[in-house]
């Protein structure tokens, strides 16, 4: 499947749809304030392990990064 992960076109071999949590696992994505969008809308982290992601879609995903 491939989709377009952060404006890169991102190949996932062996994969129809996937989940956001199983996309964090295999980008190593593991900071704990992430935004994420899929297709321009906004997926909130309670739903992170039943969103499912699709050939084709567009997901970013932010690291938010707080301090003063």
């Amino acid at each position: 499947m491939t989709i377009t992960l952060n404006n890169k076109e991102k190949v996932l071999e062996g994969y129809s749809e996937i989940s956001v949590s199983e996309l964090f696992k295999i980008m190593n994505f593991s900071f704990p304030m992430i935004i994420v969008k899929i297709n321009g809308q906004i997926v909130k982290k309670p739903d992170y392990k039943k969103t499912l992601i699709y050939e084709g879609d567009n997901v970013s995903a932010f690291h938010l990064i707080s301090g003063g």
